[in-house]
């Protein structure tokens, strides 16, 4: 097909980022011959070989961020002089915007069109929780039988953010820019294959003159990772990813009784009803499940649609997915790119597999779009998906969609919540307080309404096996932090 790699790393990153470790403020060679191969999804070829940290990269990570906490300048400074470093954070990665997006592109495949928008909204997390500094109250006094205490919010301490591959350097600045504000430090692992969008905010950090030891980055693999959570000196972690991994780490977590915060897997609906604006149901729908290619937590891959409009919607879904332009990532004409791992490939495809399998009628796609070349998988979706279907039922990853049909609304909100998961979710109609009303009843922890919002200011996370605690809002920092209560007599 022609395509070809157009991140140029040595010209567009710098031979740190290219070859070093973020440690103590200093960037340092790693301890090990161990290597990390970035290959792109496009072309299949490695872009860059970096290299990945072994348990010994941690641990002087780890005692940098120890140090930085117990005995730094960080977490005893005013939240406001906190806040001024969170907004020049936010300004150096603004700077940068195009290099993050280009980057992003490169590592897993999104569209250029869908990083660059996106990469736009990162400087906003920096700056909502330095807006906090002016009215959040870090401390309280309340009236007790025999007189008062202070109710103090303090650090939770040193903390390790483990991260995905799919959307690194936005998921980071929801964890970091609300922990930062809240004067934790930090040891941040990225995932093996997405490691440079980490390493890049580190020179951001650097600039913006936050103290050494306060955010240190090791890219590794999974057993440098395992060290990271298991080591007694961190007092949380937080994790984005799978449900699995999730699972182990937050075993490990209470095993030592550490803090933990988990955003994990998603199987959100999409709820149609009766009396939806089409136009405005695909608007949503069709972008939300299918330009990362699904690779995103939050994609609405369920979509529940009433009997009475089930062939129109169905028809008319079909037509919409049909323009979408799979192909080159880097080519602004492109809505959808490839999947971000040969793995990732295969088990889309094996899904789909399944699905085929269990009785349901593949309407579009299935395949890889005749691409010989990257990991490409076409937009696909099933009619007659019954809620107890594999494809119902687990997370692909992948632009997998699910049509399932319904009756009434009793049975719509029964579909929705018949899972292990509850992350997002969408609901259409005319009538907006009909649609609160079945938004209500849906147990997840995000819903939105004739469209997909995700705001900084807004709690973000999810009900059941989607996870433990928030990200985004007061809810993302008070995560970050623990309450002491100070006595005092009358």
């Amino acid at each position: 097909m022609g395509m070809k790699d157009q991140l140029n790393p040595q010209g567009e990153l710098s031979e740190r980022v290219r070859t070093q470790f973020y440690i103590d403020g200093r960037w340092c060679d790693a301890r090990s011959a161990e290597r990390l191969e970035l290959v792109s999804p496009i072309t299949e070829n490695v872009i860059l070989t970096v290299p990945g940290g072994c348990a010994e990269d941690m641990s002087a990570a780890v005692d940098a961020a120890r140090r930085a906490f117990d005995t730094g300048p960080w977490p005893r400074m005013a939240p406001s002089e906190r806040a001024q470093v969170l907004r020049r954070i936010g300004q150096a990665i603004a700077v940068r915007q195009e290099l993050f997006a280009r980057v992003w592109t490169a590592q897993v495949g999104a569209t250029i069109g869908f990083t660059t928008m996106f990469s736009s909204l990162i400087p906003g997390y920096y700056d909502y929780y330095a807006s906090l500094a002016d009215h959040y109250a870090f401390e309280d006094v309340r009236k007790t039988a025999q007189g008062h205490a202070r109710v103090v919010r303090e650090p939770v301490g040193a903390c390790a953010l483990i991260l995905p591959w799919n959307a690194p350097l936005i998921l980071l600045s929801q964890k970091l820019a609300a922990g930062l504000f809240a004067g934790c430090t930090f040891v941040v692992k990225p995932s093996p294959e997405t490691p440079l969008d980490a390493l890049i905010l580190a020179e951001c950090a650097e600039e913006a003159g936050l103290p050494p030891g306060v955010l240190n980055i090791v890219p590794a693999g999974r057993e440098a990772g395992d060290a990271l959570i298991r080591d007694p000196r961190i007092d949380k972690v937080s994790f984005t990813g799978s449900t699995d991994a999730g699972r182990h780490i937050g075993a490990v977590c209470a095993s030592r009784i550490a803090r933990c915060s988990l955003e994990l897997g998603g199987k959100s609906a999409a709820i149609i009803c009766e009396d939806a604006d089409l136009q405005t149901a695909l608007g949503t729908i069709v972008p939300f499940a299918m330009p990362f290619s699904g690779q995103i937590c939050f994609s609405q891959t369920r979509v529940l649609v009433p009997q009475s409009r089930h062939d129109e919607i169905l028809d008319a879904y079909v037509e919409a997915v049909g323009h979408i332009r799979l192909g080159d990532p880097w080519d602004t004409a492109t809505t959808m790119g490839p999947l971000s791992m040969g793995r990732q490939r295969d088990r889309v495809l094996s899904y789909i597999e399944k699905g085929r399998g269990e009785g349901a009628r593949l309407v579009k796609g299935g395949g890889t779009g005749g691409f010989n070349q990257g990991y490409f998988v076409e937009p696909t979706i099933f009619d007659r998906v019954t809620p107890d279907m594999v494809i119902a039922q687990e997370e692909i990853f992948g632009p997998v969609v699910s049509i399932l049909t319904y009756s009434n609304e009793e049975e719509a909100v029964a579909i929705a919540n018949n899972s292990q998961f509850g992350l997002s979710g969408t609901v259409f109609s005319k009538d907006v307080g009909r649609a609160e009303s079945i938004a209500r009843r849906v147990r997840t922890g995000n819903i939105s309404i004739n469209g997909l919002q995700i705001d900084p200011s807004v709690p973000f996370g999810g009900f059941k096996q989607s996870g433990i605690g928030r990200e985004g809002g007061v809810e993302g920092l008070e995560v970050f932090l623990e309450p002491k209560a100070i006595y005092f007599p009358a």
